[in-house]
């Protein structure tokens, strides 16, 4: 594997910080359900920038103005004991004074043509281009709640960021990297920019902080398995292949009501190839987990753009057999009904028995929910090859590791019009050469 160099790690912190009165971002279940969760980490591929341009500074510089605006991404994560009731509760606390972590790292050696290979396989060195791997999000409480790191390589720059899940989501996150990318490349100063909003607290009928009994909060680092590190590979949808996918699923189902969208029928079709190649048994139940945006489903819905974490992750559950018994639109279908299901009633259900409950899933060596599912995330919705930063457009995204559960599928933009690309990181379902049998279906 080739070097990779950290030439130097910092901490960014904004200039000025106009809270207007809001110094605390209660969490919901919805947040606390992730604690365990690794942080998401994504990053973008462009071509080196010009010599003698002072990139790194600029970058650097160009983030302490954003985080201006982006305030809560600068704080830190807070657990507070109630020794009174033995409990704890959780708070993001957005003071900004703790900072982002900075990281600058080269790999001389390396190019463009040893990152992006012709049969879509990742190389095991991306991983090192990531800032956070096996950070969780309750590490927040020490960890700063968003990374950055630039590694320069011989004709390629890779800018990636991992950030806390309880702070924010995929949608927020995009629209903090859009912003940064405006500022750096034109100068644009954070007066320019809407000013933040941030989520409130939209569940009524709870009260807030969540109180957790303190037997469920586990805060040694996670036992990971040795499969956590295993295939990643990147299949590309044209625009062709989605059609063709979307119009035989919805000739399947047949209803003149009823449309199964584009990214069902790509993700039908992964989930029945994931469950062709995974050696399980017929009996056995497989899922899909997808993960919707809330925040137009609540009633009265937020704002569009609010900043935060308004996800909520939707199962849909089978058994092996039944999947590949059924055609495409049969999949799709199963699909569709999780995702219609994700309504204003379900999220608050689901608060309100979570909060009487209190159980918080292990993402560890323990769970293993995870094993037999395909655990979707991110969306070709979010505009990730509008980043510029001055380089021009992006030569091409990627995730970073995953939690050693499932098969991880990551879902971006392609760089085609109307394509889509699929991350997929193989780990407990998909051994050894199961991942490279899934490009026959495709």
């Amino acid at each position: 594997m080739a070097d990779v160099r950290v030439v130097s790690s910092s901490i960014v912190r904004p200039g000025n910080i106009d809270q207007s009165g809001q110094t605390k971002i209660h969490l919901t279940p919805c947040d606390l359900n992730l604690l365990y969760l690794d942080y998401p980490q994504r990053g973008l591929l462009f071509h080196n920038p010009e010599p003698k341009t002072s990139f790194i500074s600029r970058l650097k510089t160009s983030l302490s103005t954003v985080l201006e605006i982006y305030f809560p991404l600068a704080g830190r994560l807070v657990k507070v004991d109630n020794h009174e009731d033995s409990t704890v509760s959780f708070y993001i606390d957005c003071d900004g004074g703790s900072g982002v972590k900075f990281v600058h790292a080269i790999a001389e050696s390396v190019s463009v043509s040893d990152l992006l290979q012709p049969d879509g396989s990742v190389p095991e060195l991306f991983r090192l281009f990531f800032p956070m791997n096996s950070v969780r999000s309750i590490d927040g409480v020490s960890e700063p709640l968003l990374a950055i790191q630039a590694t320069e390589m011989k004709d390629v720059v890779f800018i990636s960021f991992g950030y806390n899940h309880l702070v924010a989501d995929g949608s927020s996150m995009w629209k903090f990297f859009q912003d940064w990318s405006t500022i750096c490349s034109n100068g644009q100063t954070e007066k320019t920019l809407q000013p933040l909003v941030l989520r409130g607290w939209f569940l009524d009928g709870i009260d807030f902080p969540i109180r957790i009994p303190a037997s469920e909060i586990q805060t040694e680092p996670a036992r990971r398995r040795e499969s956590s590190w295993t295939k990643e590979r990147v299949f590309h949808f044209t625009k062709k292949n989605i059609s063709d996918l979307k119009a035989k699923a919805n000739g399947e189902v047949g209803s003149s009501e009823l449309k199964i969208s584009s990214l069902q029928a790509v993700l039908a079709h992964l989930w029945r190839s994931v469950a062709k190649h995974s050696g399980l048994n017929r009996e056995e139940e497989t899922r899909c987990m997808i993960a919707a945006d809330f925040r137009q489903r609540l009633k009265p819905p937020l704002e569009k753009e609010c900043f935060g974490n308004v996800n909520q992750t939707g199962i849909a559950t089978v058994t092996v057999g039944e999947l590949l018994d059924h055609g495409l639109g049969w999949a799709a279908l199963q699909l569709n009904k999780i995702v219609r299901s994700q309504t204003d009633e379900n999220y608050k259900s689901y608060s309100e028995n979570w909060v009487r409950n209190g159980k918080i899933p292990r993402i560890d060596v323990r769970d293993r929910i995870g094993d037999k599912s395909l655990i979707v995330s991110s969306s070709p919705w979010f505009q990730v090859y509008d980043n510029d930063f001055g380089l021009g457009k992006p030569v091409a995204v990627r995730a970073g590791p995953a939690n050693g559960i499932g098969c991880k599928v990551v879902v971006f933009r392609g760089v085609e019009e109307g394509s889509i690309d699929v991350n997929v990181m193989s780990t407990e379902l998909l051994r050894s050469d199961a991942l490279m049998n899934l490009l026959d279906d495709v």
